[in-house]
């Protein structure tokens, strides 16, 4: 007969959930390497089973995972940075440019709709720009050089960038092991069901990645054609980057459409080129929204984009950096344990005593 569980053993279990939580919210930048490195063992993990299901040895398949992880990773950082760094810079070059020719078109109407005349003096806006953007590039190099705080970041940053392959090589290759002793660690009595809710949260964000990198290689396709077709300079970087980008909803659109939209003033004059561009964009988020999404992720488990958004930002405003890293996993067993309580619900006498 199993023993009847008393309130002590419920303190534990808060105590544990509490300790666990207050472990997050102050040790969050700690953890943020470990837990990286856990998501991309996550991904990783279906690789590995296969190369070993076919003879190779698990630490090689590990190994080999791995670094084709670490590669995809490096190749868009190459392709995002300068990328992001060009526009930038250009823009700021041509920003009282393109002032100029916006206040152009829009002075006569504001003079003839409000009787208002606008006046800008160019030459000092631009003065004033060169002479800011130098002297916070001065300031930002003196902090980086000069000071100890600068050089704990740099420290810092470069200890976790070296973290992560190593947590993720090595919970890659005992990914079955760790999983077997946290079993072990389960009561016996709530072992069944458990593993029920752990199958279904692992079939969950199974199935939102598996849509979600559908989607991304989709939209990566067209916005590159597309953006091509329009005759958008770096239209395939740009296109590809935003495609890989949507696996964050809303913010991957965002970049993309503010870079498309970049290049588009830096090279054209006119608004043919940039109403392209828009068009472009628009009617990528109209495919985004109303055929890939509901096919390929919304239809399939049921975890609205919305509950995604919320939840990325719930827990980025209460763990930093580690809770926007746990926001997907914790949305999907939300969402099975919202099932759960759901079917208990029904079966409940408050719903079926009428």
């Amino acid at each position: 007969m199993p023993r009847r569980l008393l309130f002590r053993h419920y303190l534990w279990i808060v105590g544990a959930v509490v300790v666990a939580v207050l472990a997050l919210h102050y040790l969050g930048p700690i953890l943020t390497p470990f837990l990286v490195g856990l998501i991309l063992a996550y991904l990783g993990t279906p690789l590995v089973n296969r190369a070993q299901a076919r003879g190779v040895p698990r630490p090689i398949a590990t190994l080999l995972v791995v670094l084709l992880l670490l590669v995809a990773i490096a190749a868009l950082f190459l392709v995002l940075v300068p990328l992001v760094q060009t526009e930038v810079t250009q823009a700021a070059k041509r920003l009282p440019e393109l002032i100029g020719q916006l206040m152009g078109r829009l002075g006569p109407l504001i003079e003839e709709r409000l009787g208002l005349h606008l006046a800008f003096d160019f030459d000092t806006i631009r003065d004033y720009l060169v002479e800011n953007a130098q002297s916070a590039q001065q300031f930002s190099v003196q902090l980086l050089s000069g000071v100890r705080a600068g050089s704990r970041i740099v420290i810092a940053l470069l200890i976790n960038l070296a973290l992560i392959p190593v947590v993720t090589f090595y919970v890659l290759r005992d990914w079955n092991v760790i999983l077997e002793r946290l079993d072990d660690l389960i009561p016996q009595r709530w072992r069944p069901k458990v593993r029920t809710i752990a199958s279904q949260i692992d079939n969950v964000l199974a199935e939102f990645l598996r849509g979600q990198i559908m989607v991304m290689l989709a939209l990566a396709t067209y916005y590159a054609i597309g953006l091509w077709a329009v005759g958008l300079d770096r239209a395939f970087a740009i296109g590809i980057l935003t495609g890989v980008l949507v696996f964050i909803p809303y913010v991957g659109f965002g970049l993309g459409l503010t870079l498309g939209v970049l290049a588009a003033l830096l090279q054209w004059h006119g608004w043919p080129g940039f109403v392209a561009v828009l068009a472009v964009y628009g009617v990528g988020q109209l495919i985004e929204n109303y055929v890939l999404i509901p096919y390929l992720v919304g239809d399939r488990i049921g975890l609205h984009p919305l509950a995604v958004i919320f939840s990325l930002l719930a827990f980025g405003q209460l763990f930093g950096f580690a809770g926007v890293l746990l926001a997907l996993p914790i949305a999907a067993a939300l969402l099975v344990g919202l099932r759960h309580v759901r079917a208990a619900y029904v079966d409940s006498p408050v719903y079926t005593d009428g």
